[in-house]
């Protein structure tokens, strides 16, 4: 799968024709740099990191801090996550190949595009019309053809697809949407920020009826938007 992504270049029509990466030592120093030595070690999360290119999910005014140690905005009052967040969640749910992941939030479609690397298959959930048609067509043109997109409601998750073996939620709810916690399978795991001004980053894992939650750090996220269901 990692293939898919390694002959996509600046955008140029030389670059593409030579199958050059002008991005790639930045991506490396990224990782090295704002990642590994932040004690994330998971070694499939890190190739997934060093190979996912970040500057085609930036706005074009933005291409040259594609792969700053930063969030980054994206329209439409959402952002991309700094790179480390998005290889601390993505590591805390300790993906398999087999794993089937729903993600809340797909914004640019990079976190999308990080988990299709590891999983079989994603299914991701935008509020934000505008932002879910490009990323749809961004991931498609990319070859992530294991990433499912739908426009909606993130409070209602994809119940159709359910259960998940991992949830990851990119934008902040007050508390644990009671859904998104039903649509998670047995033995799954749930990375999710939690609450307004001061957030939460949490592990939740589900094991039977019963969940157990993780503080993992403190974060900060745009709000989640959408509708709690009881």
């Amino acid at each position: 799968m990692i293939s898919r992504f390694k002959k996509k270049g600046n955008g140029s029509s030389e670059d593409e024709h030579r199958g050059a990466d002008p991005y790639r030592e930045d991506r490396l120093r990224m990782v090295e740099n704002q990642i590994r030595r932040r004690d994330v070690r998971d070694l499939r999360v890190l190739r997934a990191m060093e190979t996912v290119p970040r500057h085609l999910f930036v706005r074009p005014e933005d291409l040259s801090f594609a792969y700053s140690d930063s969030p980054m905005p994206i329209g439409h009052g959402q952002t991309i996550s700094q790179p480390y967040i998005v290889a601390l969640m993505t590591e805390i749910l300790e993906l398999e190949p087999t794993h089937r992941v729903l993600e809340i939030g797909t914004g640019s479609g990079y976190q999308a595009a990080v988990l299709s690397l590891l999983a079989r298959e994603v299914y991701t959930v935008e509020f934000v019309e505008a932002l879910g048609t490009q990323a749809e067509k961004r991931l498609a043109s990319l070859g992530c053809a294991n990433v499912h997109v739908r426009i909606g409601d993130g409070y209602a998750g994809w119940p159709e697809e359910a259960p998940f073996d991992a949830i990851i939620v990119t934008a902040a709810p007050e508390t644990v949407p009671k859904t998104l916690i039903n649509q998670l399978g047995d033995g799954g795991r749930m990375a999710i920020p939690v609450g307004s001004y001061f957030q939460v980053l949490f592990r939740i894992v589900k094991r039977g009826d019963q969940t157990t939650e993780e503080k993992i750090a403190d974060v900060r996220f745009v709000p989640m938007v959408g509708k709690e269901r009881g």
